[in-house]
């Protein structure tokens, strides 16, 4: 639903506005003053304000809106016979201007075309977003889009950029927009995870290191800030980094330059850095396990990601297509269903481990499931134990991080539903595909997977 935004010092204008547009199905807000709406911006498409009132005029209030969210479109509302300040507002930025007295009609109809406006634009710009990440970005809530959009702007300033949010929120995809935005897009992004990477080694991956430097360096290698001359190097749990390595860190943002592990030579670089954490750097500073200096020098502009929690909205989107997804990936002819109560289930749920967990728990359900539509019981169904003593066990997901992965619990139950289907059937692999539902391509890659063509 198109929310608007009315605003407007006279009561009774106020509310004759907002009684038309909810008329016609908009979802409205109101503010007496311009400082009070400039407070109500969030999840806002479309803005109409009068001209005159008592703390800023509206031709203020477009300049500030402008300034903050340039997409929304903005209707100032004028006096009869103000036309030189209605022209003055479309060259500054204005989507368009409604003369008092206006009829119910007029009204609708200029809201309706900035609303269809901004549906376009935005439309517009997901699909750049798309076209550049190769990713389909899904996600209608204010919080993401105004991240989004911020992105957007800061992509193409060679600054640097901290983007946080918690574990599964989806940081590299914004790295990877702010990369393929920028004008060092003809480079591929180099990515540099700190947490996969053990302690003693992080910096002589981070910056090189000349043959004999240590035991084993039998010869020279090229750093990652090496390998990203010219490009971006997304830096992914930055709070990872031991303290000496962060100094040396803060020296190649300050200087350019990188003197490999072990070696009297200095190189120079040219990188943008793009680094994300999961936790908070300035506690971590109060600590003493992050460096001040570094975190000002890499904190240009920040861009927080939302938890998963915070955009409830986006759930059933996500949820349905991740259901696409597997549905496809597992070489079902269908796509798998999801009904209203496990969609409201899922929305009820806090997702601590964010996109990442919900994308395990969906795909979870359309691995196990033996019909076109899954309900809210398959969150808790337990996962069958295989019969064969040559399978991996499979135990129910308890959160145990010592146990089996998730690929490996999907791959050996899919392996004991094949192998049953397959007995069932006499070794008929069309017959065996049709009563799985699955094509029989699709049948013959599982059976060579499994080492199972002899069955």
């Amino acid at each position: 639903m198109t929310r608007v935004l009315v605003v407007d010092d006279d009561p009774a204008l106020r509310f004759l506005m907002q009684g038309i547009l909810e008329s016609h199905e908009f979802d409205v807000v109101t503010a007496e003053t311009a400082t009070e709406a400039l407070g109500m911006l969030d999840g806002i498409d479309v803005v109409v304000s009068d001209y005159v009132m008592p703390d800023m005029d509206g031709m203020e209030l477009l300049e500030k809106v402008r300034a903050t969210n340039p997409a929304v479109p903005f209707i100032l509302v004028t006096s009869q016979g103000s036309e030189r300040l209605a022209v003055r507002a479309l060259m500054q930025g204005a989507y368009n201007y409604l003369r008092k007295p206006f009829d119910n009609d007029e009204l609708f109809y200029t809201v309706e075309r900035a609303a269809e406006t901004r549906r376009l634009r935005r439309a517009e710009q997901e699909r750049a977003l798309e076209s550049a990440v190769g990713v389909r970005i899904i996600g209608r809530s204010s919080s993401l889009r105004r991240v989004l959009d911020a992105a957007v702007r800061v992509a193409s300033k060679d600054v640097t950029v901290l983007v946080r949010g918690e574990t599964g929120t989806g940081k590299e995809l914004i790295a990877s927009l702010l990369h393929a935005n920028s004008l060092r897009a003809k480079h591929p992004l180099v990515v540099f995870n700190s947490a996969a990477i053990p302690a003693d080694l992080a910096e002589s991956q981070l910056f090189g290191y000349a043959k004999g430097a240590f035991t084993g360096a039998v010869a020279a290698h090229e750093g990652f800030f090496a390998q990203a001359n010219g490009s971006t190097l997304f830096i992914d749990e930055l709070g990872e980094l031991p303290l000496a390595v962060q100094a040396k860190l803060l020296r190649v943002l300050q200087e350019g330059q990188v003197q490999p592990l072990g070696s009297t030579q200095v190189k120079k670089v040219d990188v943008r850095v793009v680094a994300a954490t999961h936790r908070d750097l300035a506690a971590e500073v109060k600590a003493g396990r992050f460096r001040e200096d570094l975190y000002y020098r890499l904190n240009v502009v920040e861009l927080s990601l939302p938890p998963l929690r915070e955009r409830r909205s986006d759930i059933e989107l996500l949820a349905r297509e991740f259901a696409r997804k597997y549905s496809e990936r597992f070489g079902l002819e269908y796509v798998v269903q999801l009904t209203p109560a496990l969609i409201s289930e899922l929305e009820q749920q806090d997702w601590p481990g964010n996109i990442r967990q919900l994308e395990n728990t969906i795909a979870r359900c359309v691995a196990l499931t033996t019909t076109r539509e899954v309900g809210r019981e398959a969150l808790a169904a337990p996962v069958e134990q295989p019969e064969s003593s040559d399978s991996t066990e499979v135990p129910a997901i308890d959160g145990d991080l010592d146990g089996p992965t998730f690929q490996e619990q999907v791959e050996a139950f899919e392996r004991n539903l094949i192998r049953k289907a397959m007995q069932a059937c006499g070794g008929n692999q069309s017959e065996t595909a049709r009563r799985l539902r699955i094509k029989r391509g699709t049948l013959h890659d599982r059976l060579r997977k499994y080492g199972m063509t002899k069955e």
